[in-house]
């Protein structure tokens, strides 16, 4: 149950013996249409203030009709509702000041809360068991005349029904507090995720950028004017494209291939022929979700270990299909295929490479996701990742 934070600032009401801190009402945001079953709806403690006079009036309430059906079961004549009535009202309103200092003790150092707390509860004990003592005088014993220390022979049931109050007053404000904790710890949590993946996102950029722009120089040096043109042309749609989406979002299986294809496209100006991108994707996976660039070290690795060193060049290989609730992604090359100091190069080819996509996977799955490396048998690379199928909340499934 996610609930604001309290507010210690502002003195918060009391409750009976159920009581709860006061804080501001939830404002509603601009533009947002009214619910006529949104109290109906929210948590019970979404409105601190309106969730504390519930409490307060039910808990008090409650013990104005067990003390009157008690007394009325035991004969004691309608003075004893008066008498009753009376000692209501009196343990609402010492409740209601007791709770204005709580407010001020809960910020304190424990030993202080919690000394002040007893003696506070003593003091207000003593008070409720004199004017229940007079109120007995008063309405149901009239001959009776309490003098000094009889105004306190009520203080054993007042104080623990008073301590019971002040129980559940501190238990209620610490539970929230510890759910407000537990909330911030989740969103400091989810904002360290959601810095790492920016980080590993950016690297991405840096170095396909150095890479693109070095070819574009052998053009020009080459006097290739038409063709570097084009290769910046290219260049601008494929950044412009990694633009609109967030560092840290998500994309869909089909987006990730339509950026592959712009990646590919400037690749192309360089490798013409010997560079052969060919995909395979499963409709039923097109709409599965996966972090930004995640494809795109690989394509690089298999441009520099497959295509660049074969004359022939070599086929890239792009493959995407949902098998049940998991989507599985191969990207693979017709290349020379990986030695064991395969991994190494690849991991120094974009400075990122493998790693960044081992750790931007690691960041969004957890350990629900699989990534493996391996030769083919009839040589080649191939990367096979395995993650869960997602898609937006909207989306059919």
């Amino acid at each position: 149950m996610a609930t604001e934070p309290i507010n210690l600032t502002a003195p918060p009401p009391a409750s009976g013996p159920a009581a709860v801190p006061a804080s501001a009402q939830p404002q509603l945001q601009a533009g947002t249409a009214y619910i006529p079953l949104r109290l109906q709806q929210q948590p019970f403690f979404e409105d601190k203030n309106r969730a504390f006079w519930i409490l307060q009036s039910a808990g008090w309430a409650g013990y104005f009709i067990l003390r009157t059906l008690s007394g009325i079961a035991n004969a004691m004549g309608w003075s004893y509702v008066i008498h009753t009535a009376l000692l209501t009202g009196t343990g609402y309103s010492i409740t209601l000041l007791m709770a204005a200092a709580y407010r001020r003790l809960i910020r304190q150092k424990p030993i202080v809360t919690w000394a002040s707390s007893i003696a506070l509860v003593l003091v207000a004990s003593a008070c409720f068991s004199a004017i229940e003592t007079w109120s007995y005088a008063t309405f149901i014993s009239p001959g009776f005349r309490p003098e000094g220390v009889q105004f306190l022979s009520s203080i054993l049931l007042t104080f623990s029904l008073l301590a019971a109050w002040s129980a559940l007053y501190y238990g209620i404000n610490y539970y929230l507090l510890l759910e407000q904790q537990t909330d911030q710890l989740l969103r400091l949590e989810h904002q360290a995720s959601s810095a790492q993946l920016a980080m590993l996102r950016y690297q991405l950029n840096p170095h396909f950028l150095f890479n693109t722009l070095n070819s574009i120089s052998t053009l020009v040096l080459l006097k290739q004017t038409d063709r570097a043109n084009a290769m910046l042309s290219r260049l601008s749609s494929f950044l412009r494209y990694t633009l609109v989406n967030e560092p840290m979002g998500q994309v869909t299986v089909e987006q990730e291939v339509e950026t592959l294809k712009l990646y590919l496209e400037i690749e192309k100006m360089r490798f013409e022929e010997r560079l052969r991108p060919k995909f395979h994707i499963d409709p039923a996976a097109a709409p599965a979700r996966l972090p930004s660039l995640l494809l795109q070290p690989l394509v690089e690795n298999a441009i520099k270990y497959a295509v660049t060193p074969q004359e022939e060049g070599a086929d890239i290989m792009i493959d995407a299909r949902r098998t049940g609730d998991r989507v599985l992604i191969t990207v693979s090359d017709t290349g020379p295929g990986a030695d064991a100091q395969y991994p190494v190069r690849a991991e120094q080819s974009t400075g990122v490479g493998l790693a960044n996509i081992r750790d931007r996977l690691a960041q969004a799955y957890g350990a629900d996701h699989r990534f493996e490396s391996q030769t083919n048998t009839r040589g080649g690379f191939r990367v096979i990742i395995e993650i869960p199928y997602q898609v937006r909340a909207e989306e059919p499934r």
